[in-house]
């Protein structure tokens, strides 16, 4: 933690450490990761000039229009290898609410979608379930899919068919298999979490969850960089990380789009406790959590991504600080342009 003096004047300048960072970063500065830790580790009295840099500098790359895409959900199967412990969207074959979206399914929610407006499918889905699963490998054959991503694939085309644009979210995959749903996709997206491998130890989070592995998400970021696919991902907070690893987590995020320059969007998530999951009495993120980790999003993040959270965890003081995905947005990152 910094041990900066608290300011006598609230919301103007804070320590000199945290003013000097916060007046290079208004100056355009590349912050460095104990820049990074200092801002979102900043005392509360200093939380106000925070959020007022990172205010300047969204309103100088991004404005204050807050966006948001259309979308269909299409969660094409819930069923996971991975068995993350805040997690309720998982689920084993023939337990309740388990599902495989059928190919009609599919194309009957995509119509509805874009007959109210959608223009965007995210197929999202458990991580890599036939390496789990017989049944859900017997279910693949009978839907004449040679693996989930192939199925995937199908997904996508009937989601064009439909007139809408799909973005893919399916957990870990391959270079290969990204560029082969490459020509059916607008974007892929995969949520880093954080970059911390404490998290993968004994009784933590990801102790069952081996596609969390960071180096192995890392990987596929850059991967998908390497293939100039426009890209969605993020951080996840509330699930054992520290303050510190969320700000080495998001300077991860930006030293990969400063090689590639493929990352559209970053995206601040807040851990949801719910009855069902492990963690059902863990504490959830408030909202100067949330203030303080967007707004150092905003910060280090310095090539123009969108900064998006989930709306539902939103007051005027977070809103303030973020580029959302009310106004509907259906410009294309540069990345997909050249790839058509």
């Amino acid at each position: 933690m910094t041990t900066a003096q608290p300011s006598s004047v609230v919301g103007r300048s804070g320590s000199p450490q945290i003013r000097e960072i916060l007046d290079r970063a208004r100056d355009g500065a590349r912050l460095g990761e104990a820049d990074a830790i200092a801002v979102i580790e900043c005392p509360a009295d200093e939380l106000p000039a925070l959020l007022v840099a990172a205010g300047t500098l969204r309103d100088r790359v991004k404005g204050r229009v807050v966006t948001y895409s259309r979308k269909v959900f299409l969660p094409v199967t819930n069923l996971c290898r991975d068995r993350c412990t805040y997690c309720t969207f998982r689920k084993d074959p023939g337990e309740p609410g388990a599902w495989t979206m059928a190919p009609a399914e599919i194309a009957q929610w995509s119509r509805r979608g874009r007959a109210l407006g959608c223009r965007e499918a995210l197929m999202c889905l458990g991580d890599k379930p036939e390496l789990a699963f017989k049944e859900y490998r017997e279910t693949l054959t009978r839907l004449g899919a040679a693996s989930t991503i192939d199925y995937v694939a199908r997904a996508c085309a009937v989601a064009l068919e439909q007139g809408l644009l799909p973005h893919t979210n399916a957990g870990i995959m391959s270079r290969d298999e990204m560029v082969m749903l490459r020509p059916l996709n607008v974007s892929m997206g995969l949520m880093l979490e954080n970059v911390s491998t404490r998290l993968r130890g004994r009784g933590q989070v990801h102790q069952w969850a081996p596609d969390k592995d960071p180096v192995v998400r890392l990987r596929m970021i850059a991967e998908a960089g390497e293939a100039r696919i426009p890209f969605t991902t993020g951080i996840l907070l509330g699930i054992g990380e520290t303050p510190a690893e969320r700000a080495q987590s998001l300077v991860a995020i930006r030293d990969l789009n400063e090689r590639y320059g493929h990352i559209q969007e970053v995206i601040i998530q807040n851990f949801r406790a719910k009855p069902e999951i492990a963690m059902a009495d863990a504490p959830e993120p408030d909202a100067m959590e949330m203030a303080r980790a967007i707004a150092t999003a905003r910060i280090v993040c310095d090539f123009d991504p969108g900064i998006s959270t989930d709306p539902d965890s939103l007051d005027l003081l977070v809103v303030s600080f973020i580029s959302a995905k009310k106004r509907p947005s259906d410009r294309a990152h540069p990345c997909y342009l050249k790839n058509t």
